[in-house]
């Protein structure tokens, strides 16, 4: 039993699930593992030998390892507003880390269907594991970052009403 001799207990405001903060979390470690992970491999059409160089995406382009650090410093962000903003979130910061990982995805998705730059070399490639890697990365990234963006935040009605602002407008 309760005991309520000083008075009742403070009422704990809604807070944001932080299980979509987690899924981007771990979609950006997946995209960062899969930048040092072979992404194309030239094709020979040798009989001694069928597989050519590979390449990581690292080697590959260097807006590749851009958008994991991208990621790093946004995952970051999203676990330390998790412990300092209030309902644990700040939407801007959610929404930027999904267009982030909309952009990720797209930049895997592009090396699945025809890899930048190739074409003028006249290089015959094949996408290896890190492109697959990566575009899993970015689709969780991206879902996750939807999740967390749709929970609560800051900013409620109650805190409307107590600064007299109208939302009907």
């Amino acid at each position: 039993m309760s005991n309520y001799a000083e008075g009742a207990p403070a009422v704990r405001t809604r807070r944001a699930n932080p299980m979509g903060a987690y899924l981007t979390v771990a979609g950006i470690a997946l995209f960062t593992i899969a930048v040092f992970l072979d992404w194309l491999s030239a094709d020979i059409g040798d009989a001694a030998r069928t597989d050519g160089r590979s390449v990581s995406g690292y080697e590959t382009d260097p807006l590749i390892p851009f958008i994991a650090y991208l990621g790093i410093g946004l995952a970051a962000a999203l676990l330390y507003a998790m412990t300092r903003a209030y309902r644990r979130q700040h939407r801007g910061l959610t929404l930027t880390s999904m267009a982030v990982g909309i952009a990720a995805t797209l930049l895997a998705l592009s090396y699945l269907v025809d890899a930048p730059g190739v074409s003028e070399n006249g290089a015959d490639v094949s996408a290896e594991v890190g492109v697959w890697l990566a575009l899993v990365g970015g689709l969780l990234w991206a879902a996750g970052s939807g999740l967390f963006a749709k929970e609560i935040e800051g900013d409620d009605h109650l805190d409307d009403d107590a600064y007299g602002r109208d939302l009907s407008a």
